[in-house]
């Protein structure tokens, strides 16, 4: 005879059940705007060096800037939520975003947009590994690895089509001030996500460890060093690296031995590191945060690259840059989506594939900059290797972390986890000053006054110098994805991407 269950406890579960989406939907809705920001911004990039007379530092500071802090704040803010619960973190990283896209919206100079751009970074980081905590809590089983799709394809549709929704802004409210839409868009969506989060996310959370340890003190030192590092990288050409520079790059070099040394030393007192050095014993795992560095280095710089050339360079609007782009967010879009099923087939060789095709793409994007004359170029020449490119990358963005922390022990995946994803952000950083710097360093237009043609052939130039060192750097991300295993064991739910 079969047992019925009673009905309170199929509502009660139902409830239960209606609670968590609800909670996931808040939750992506940050999600959403935080990383639509990494490349929304990239199509504004003209406007706002015209309307505010900007610096070309600045240029590569508003995108640099944002990828520094959100990955700075990443580990700790992971580390806080564990230790006091995740609902007022996100909050509160999510109101200080929203007060900084606001700034960002009205700044009246270089140095204003700059310093509320690396505050929002540093908010996004903060509610992001929130996202992913909640997930684990709130879902198990199959619903937990739907979650985690879910948060995959908002992943894709915010980071591939936030070049043509900025486009769409600035052609809507005009050159002079679009651009600030571009941050404005933000308060809406911040203010209903904030007030959706106090009402829907769960207070008490289980597993908290009130143990965990902060070490503010190695967070500062790896702080530090990166922007030694990252300063001179970006104001170094402009300033015509003077002793100073070269000065401040050693010094970060050494602050990053520092930070081992400090980091080995909180081991040995049997405190938690901010990043726990026993990950590095494996050789797959080390060779694999260099792969995430220097891949998204690669791809993500593109988009600085093709919308300095195609607006500054050729003229275009900002609608018409982000179209340039749409057929890399279609193919981005269309391959995130299919990836888990690729890679239950193929294992790494999905990554394998989706590097070599981004490899491909840059290296064609490379070639039509460099043989076909500045002023025959139009979007339909980048058209099939831009799809290319974005295809390959959907096959190796939602992975990529799954084959990366396959070698360390289980109990030690989160920490590997937020290292890959902060490593992730500073290849954005790192990818930006220096293609920021070849860019800028090698622009060189002629003519007094110069025509659109000496404009257009500077631009073209330029461009496909920068194009061939992203070019260079995804070859490598070629080369170090054969470090990671051929194949990952699927336990459950991968765990989640932060994104481009």
């Amino acid at each position: 005879m079969t047992q019925s269950i009673p009905r309170s406890r199929i509502t009660v579960s139902n409830t239960s059940n209606r609670r968590a989406w609800c909670t996931l939907a808040v939750l992506l809705l940050g999600m959403f705007i935080a990383l639509l920001d990494q490349t929304i911004v990239n199509v504004a990039l003209p406007t706002i060096r015209t309307s505010l007379n900007a610096s070309e530092s600045t240029l590569s500071w508003i995108i640099s800037g944002y990828a520094l802090g959100l990955g700075l704040a990443l580990i700790p803010a992971g580390r806080v939520g564990d230790r006091i619960g995740h609902k007022w973190v996100f909050i509160v990283g999510l109101v200080l975003f929203t007060i900084a896209s606001a700034m960002c919206g009205i700044a009246q100079n270089d140095t204003e947009i700059v310093v509320w751009r690396v505050l929002q970074g540093v908010a996004g980081g903060i509610y992001i590994p929130a996202v992913g905590s909640f997930i684990q809590l709130l879902f198990a089983g199959r619903q937990r690895g739907k979650a985690f799709a879910i948060l995959g394809t908002v992943i894709g549709v915010s980071s591939a089509f936030g070049i043509i929704t900025g486009g769409l802004l600035i052609q809507a409210f005009g050159n002079a001030d679009g651009w600030r839409w571009v941050f404005f868009v933000n308060l809406p969506v911040g203010i209903v996500a904030v007030i959706a989060a106090i009402i829907v996310l769960p207070s008490h959370e289980k597993g908290l460890d009130r143990k965990t340890g902060l070490d503010l003190f190695g967070a500062l030192i790896l702080a530090a060093a990166l922007v030694a590092i990252l300063v001179p990288l970006i104001q170094g050409q402009q300033e015509g690296w003077p002793l100073w520079t070269w000065l401040l790059l050693m010094g970060g070099v050494i602050l990053i031995a520092l930070f081992g040394l400090w980091e080995s030393s909180v081991t040995k007192r049997g405190k938690s590191p901010l990043v726990p050095l026993k990950l590095f014993t494996h050789a797959s795992f080390t060779l694999g945060t260099i792969l995430a560095l220097v891949y998204f280095a690669a791809f993500t710089s593109i988009f600085f690259t093709l919308s300095l050339l195609w607006q500054a360079g050729l003229g275009f609007t900002a609608l018409e840059s982000g179209f340039m782009t749409l057929p890399f967010a279609l193919g981005t879009l269309f391959a995130s989506s299919q990836s888990q099923r690729v890679v239950a087939r193929l294992g790494r060789t999905a990554l394998v594939l989706g590097a070599g095709m981004l490899a491909v793409s840059l290296s064609a994007t490379w070639a039509i900059f460099t043989f076909v004359p500045a002023t025959d170029l139009t979007m339909w020449m980048l058209a099939g290797p831009l799809l290319l490119g974005g295809i390959g990358n959907g096959f190796f963005l939602a992975p990529n972390i799954q084959f990366i922390i396959a070698s360390v022990d289980g109990q030690d995946a989160g920490a590997a986890s937020g290292v890959v994803n902060t490593m992730q952000r500073l290849g954005t950083a790192i990818g930006i000053a220096i293609i920021g710097s070849i860019l800028f360093g090698s622009l060189t237009i002629a003519g007094a006054p110069p025509t659109a043609v000496d404009v257009a052939n500077g631009f073209a130039h330029s461009a496909s110098l920068s194009m061939g060192m992203s070019a260079i750097l995804s070859f490598a991300a070629f080369g170090l994805v054969f470090a990671l295993p051929r194949r990952v064991q699927q336990h459950g739910a991968p765990i989640a991407p932060v994104s481009e």
